[in-house]
């Protein structure tokens, strides 16, 4: 199964506060709101939505195919990737813009406060996803991250041209969209992912119930923090997914992008949906485990210890014979 996955590409710099933030908020004085919050520690990382997933894609044994814009200080970032088995060969680079930048502060609640710097990104909207699927030999599946929004409006529009089933999962941009282009983002796609409040943010944006939701994609899977996921689909009973039990809590960055690479595995290998985000959960506590989205070390026997110790060994029965960790 050939998956693109499309979304941000960008560098992380993430900062961890010692405190809440929460305590230097005054509701009443919002509209004035001028804060500073003294930073501890440092750490500039790999990261961006698209890069994230597909990093935790090739850690558990696949290729998938990066597809997004960058700056030409995107060599580095590259070689890693592509010694991690990521295909790179789809990504556009810029010729006057950097690479995205993601800023994010961590306070001891684990609540982030985040700036993104776009650069390269706006530019994936000359992105054509049909020279991708030609090079490959056809497309499966393509995931709609977010990134620039004329280029996810455009992959989306190219996915129902061509009849490429695809995820939509528009994320961060959500926050500045407004109704006709979520629902224009979402219809037709086969899933539709998100957390949990931006699930309501969608269904409030939209204008569209629940239920309506349903009516527009096959598949909901809205991700819950520690509450785990839930799966839904119309005329069906919701699939709860608690947690992975983890060892430690250290940074919740890139949490999502990692439930969503073991999700998408799960669809290669063609596992039941439960299954699929078993996998997307356990993937999921090595990065809340770890400081920065792609600094963690996959070794099966690790892995599917854990998934047993999660999820029981019928789970570990399914995906042992299809898992296949690059690094041991």
């Amino acid at each position: 199964m050939k998956i693109a996955v499309t979304g941000s590409i960008a560098t992380d710099h993430l900062m961890t506060f010692k405190g809440r933030f929460a305590d230097s908020l005054v509701v009443e004085q919002l509209d004035k709101l001028s804060l500073s919050f003294l930073a501890d520690d440092l750490q500039i990382r790999r990261g961006g939505v698209a890069a994230n997933i597909c990093f935790g894609m090739a850690n558990l044994g696949l290729h998938p195919l990066l597809v997004d814009a960058v700056g030409e200080d995107f060599a580095d970032y590259r070689s890693w990737l592509e010694r991690h088995g990521v295909d790179c060969e789809s990504v556009y680079v810029s010729e006057t813009k950097h690479t995205a930048r993601f800023v994010c502060t961590t306070d001891d609640d684990m609540a982030q406060i985040a700036t993104f710097y776009a650069g390269a990104m706006s530019e994936a909207r000359e992105i054509e996803l049909e020279p991708v699927a030609r090079r490959v030999g056809g497309l499966d599946m393509v995931m709609v991250g977010p990134s620039d929004p004329e280029g996810m409006r455009r992959h989306t529009v190219e996915c129902r041209q061509r009849g490429i089933p695809f995820i939509a999962d528009p994320s961060q941009q959500l926050a500045f969209a407004d109704g006709p282009f979520i629902r224009d983002l979402i219809s037709g796609a086969d899933y539709l992912f998100t957390n949990e409040y931006e699930a309501h943010m969608t269904e409030q944006k939209t204008g569209w119930s629940a239920d309506e939701i349903l009516e527009q994609v096959g598949t909901r899977v809205i991700t819950k923090g520690k509450d785990g996921a839930v799966i839904l689909r119309r005329g069906e009973e919701p699939i709860e997914v608690p947690v992975a039990r983890e060892v430690r809590r250290l940074d919740p960055t890139g949490v999502g992008d990692a439930f969503r690479a073991g999700f998408l595995a799960g669809l290669t290998w063609e596992l039941d949906l439960r299954t699929c985000a078993e996998v997307g959960s356990m993937l999921a506590t090595y990065v809340l485990e770890t400081v920065g989205t792609q600094e963690y070390i996959l070794r099966k026997a690790d892995f599917l210890t854990r998934l047993g110790e999660s999820y029981g060994d019928k789970t570990v029965a399914t995906v042992e014979p299809l898992l296949n960790c690059p690094r041991g």
